[in-house]
C-alpha cells in the first residue's frame, strides 16, 4: 500500500468515527468507549495529514499561478518567496505525521514504579541513590504527576540502599522509560578531607504498573511470610507482624514491604511491586528477541547498562547512549532539566524506528 493511500484510509477511518460518535449510533459503553479511544488517538494524526494536504494544495496553487505568463516581476517574486516557504515547510510536516505514525509502546500511558539501589561506592553511593529519588520525585512535581513513596532502606546516614516510588498521570512511562539502567556520579564527597573525586553508582529500574487483568499469577506459586518490621518508620514497627515478605517461587523473585501498619497494605503494595516486576521480566524477554534483529536500540532496559554519568565537579551530565553532555547538573537534579535528556533521547529512539521502517 502506498503511503498517500494509507494516509487516505486514515482520514476516512477518522471521518467515519466522528460521524459515529456525533449520531450516537454506538450504543454499547464499552464499544463506545473503545470508539471514543480510537478517535483520540487518531485526532492528532488526522490534524497533521490535514495539514499536509492543504500544504501540498497550496503548492500546487502557486505553482499552477507562476506558469501563467502574464504575472508581472513583483508578483513573482511574492510567490516565490511563499512557495519556498512552503516547500521547506513540507518536509518536516512530513516527518512530524511519519512520527505519528510509528509503531507505539503499548505501556507508554502506563503509570509506573520506579525502583532505586545504591550500587558500588559505599556510603556515597547510597546519598547519590536518594539524590536520584529526589530528581524523580521533583520530576513529577514538574510534569503534575502524583508520587508516592512505596518503601525506603534508608542507611542512617541520609542515604538508602534501595527504595521504591509509585509515579502516576498520563504518559509517565513513555518519559520514564529511558531511565532504567547504571547512573555514575563523579564527586567530592562531604567526609573526603583530601578533596579527591570518587566515583560510585546507583542502578534505576522504571517499571509500567500492571494491574491483575494483565499478568496473572497463581496463589499457590508464591510463598508469603510474614513478620516484624525494623528500622525508621515509627514506634509501631517492633510491636506487630505487619511486614510481609513475597516469594514468587517459579521465578524466585522475592518483594519485601513493611512501610505500612497493616498487613494486608503491605501485602497489596508488595503484590504490586510484584506484578510489575514480573510483567517487565517478560517485557525485557520480548525486547530481547526484537531487537536481535535491529540495528540500533536506544536503552535496552538492561539494568547493568551504565547510562548516564553526573561530573559535579564539572556540572556536566553526559547521556552515553547518545553522547550528549549538558552543563546543567544542578537543573538536571532539581528535575526542572531532564525533559532535555529525555526528549533527546526520544527523539533519537524515533530516528532509528524510522529508519528500520525505511529499510
Amino acid at each position: 500500500m502506498s503511503f498517500s493511500l494509507k494516509l487516505e484510509r486514515l482520514l476516512q477511518r477518522y471521518n467515519d468515527l466522528r460521524d459515529a460518535l456525533a449520531a450516537s449510533t454506538v450504543a454499547d459503553p464499552q464499544e463506545f468507549a473503545k470508539t471514543s479511544k480510537e478517535f483520540s488517538d487518531l485526532t492528532p494524526v488526522a490534524e497533521a495529514i490535514t495539514h499536509l494536504k492543504e500544504t501540498e494544495q497550496e503548492i500546487a496553487n502557486l505553482e499552477e499561478i507562476l506558469a501563467d505568463p502574464t504575472i508581472d516581476k513583483e508578483m513573482k517574486d511574492l510567490i516565490l518567496s511563499e512557495l519556498q516557504e512552503l516547500k521547506v515547510k513540507k518536509p518536516d510536516l512530513e516527518l512530524a505525521l511519519k512520527i505519528l505514525l510509528l509503531p507505539k509502546d503499548a505501556d507508554d500511558e502506563r503509570n509506573v514504579i520506579v525502583e532505586v539501589r545504591a550500587g558500588t561506592g559505599g556510603e556515597e553511593a547510597g546519598l547519590f541513590a536518594a539524590a536520584l529519588l529526589r530528581m524523580y520525585q521533583r520530576y513529577a512535581a514538574v510534569k503534575g504527576w502524583k508520587y508516592e513513596l512505596m518503601e525506603m532502606n534508608e542507611t542512617g546516614m541520609g542515604g538508602i540502599r534501595e527504595a521504591s516510588a509509585s509515579i502516576s498521570g498520563k504518559g509517565v512511562y513513555a518519559r520514564l522509560k529511558y531511565e532504567s539502567g547504571v547512573h555514575r556520579v563523579q564527586r567530592v564527597p562531604e567526609t573526603e578531607a583530601s578533596g579527591r573525586i570518587h566515583t560510585s553508582a546507583a542502578t534505576i529500574a522504571v517499571l509500567p504498573e500492571v494491574e491483575d487483568v494483565d499478568i496473572h499469577i497463581d496463589e499457590k506459586d508464591l510463598v508469603i511470610d510474614v513478620y516484624r518490621a525494623s528500622g525508621a518508620g515509627g514506634q509501631h514497627v517492633n510491636t506487630t507482624d505487619s511486614a510481609v515478605r513475597i516469594t514468587h517461587i517459579p521465578t524466585g523473585v522475592v518483594v519485601t514491604q513493611q512501610d505500612e501498619r497493616s498487613q494486608h497494605k503491605n501485602r497489596a503494595k508488595a503484590m504490586k511491586i510484584l506484578r510489575a516486576r514480573l510483567y517487565e521480566a517478560e517485557r525485557m524477554r520480548k525486547d530481547a528477541e526484537r531487537a536481535a534483529s535491529r540495528k540500533s536500540q536506544i536503552g535496552s532496559g538492561d539494568r547493568s547498562e551504565r547510562i548516564r554519568t553526573y561530573n559535579f565537579p564539572q556540572g556536566r551530565v553526559s547521556d552515553h547512549r547518545i553522547n550528549l553532555t549538558l552543563y546543567k547538573i544542578q537543573q538536571i537534579m532539581e528535575g526542572e532539566a531532564l525533559d532535555e535528556l529525555i526528549d533527546a533521547l526520544t527523539a533519537e529512539d524515533q530516528a532509528a524506528k524510522l529508519a528500520e521502517v525505511a529499510e
